[in-house]
């Protein structure tokens, strides 16, 4: 007699929020770095995460704020700021870990999708702004301030605009340029960005 497949059911009692948020944000990433945006509808993400489609209606006011804050939740990992005391190697490991999350792990269609989106759909522009672009931001320049604090850039140095310099030049060459770039863009941008293009009296 052939065994019956065995069932395994889950306890009647309610997962915590944070576990289900967590579970949906996963199954969405999923979905977007996948199929792209237009595939995250609160259908898909909902039978995907095994969750309430009423629960993403009650937690995202779209289906673009969910996949802008699923990116981020994704992504953190990926991109976290190493710390080892010297700055330029640092930030070469983390912008080198951006520029292959984009180029070869499949980030870039979905990012020029939400960045793309985000120019008409308010909701998309709020999360993307507040749930992805300026954490990250935010990220870059804690970092750039322990340097200046070691004494490892200058006093008066403007971190904003050297994470603007650096990251920014990732996003101008794949949403505005639209050319080919890869991991060995990454030391010039960083050397560029901290010891810059004047020349230097001798």
């Amino acid at each position: 007699m052939s065994e019956q497949p065995t069932t395994v059911r889950r306890g009647r009692g309610r997962r915590p929020a944070a576990e289900v948020r967590a579970g949906v944000l996963a199954a969405a990433a999923r979905v977007l770095l996948r199929d792209g945006l237009s595939a995250v509808t609160f259908d898909r993400v909902a039978k995907e995460a095994g969750s309430s489609k009423m629960t993403l209606y009650k937690w995202w006011p779209s289906p673009g704020a969910l996949a802008a804050e699923a990116y981020f939740a994704q992504s953190a990992p990926v991109l976290a700021f190493p710390e080892t005391g010297d700055v330029r190697a640092d930030l070469i490991s983390q912008l080198t870990s951006f520029v292959r999350w984009l180029t070869r792990d499949g980030a870039a269609t979905p990012v020029s999708e939400l960045v793309g989106a985000a120019q008409m759909d308010p909701q998309v522009a709020h999360a993307w702004a507040e749930r992805y672009a300026r954490p990250r931001r935010e990220l870059a320049c804690e970092r750039l301030r322990t340097a200046q604090r070691q004494g490892q850039l200058r006093g008066d140095a403007d971190l904003e605009v050297i994470a603007d310099q650096l990251w920014g030049a990732c996003y101008h060459r794949l949403l505005v340029l639209k050319v080919p770039f890869d991991e060995s863009l990454v030391p010039r941008l960083v050397d560029q960005a901290l010891y810059g293009a004047a020349r230097v009296e001798r």
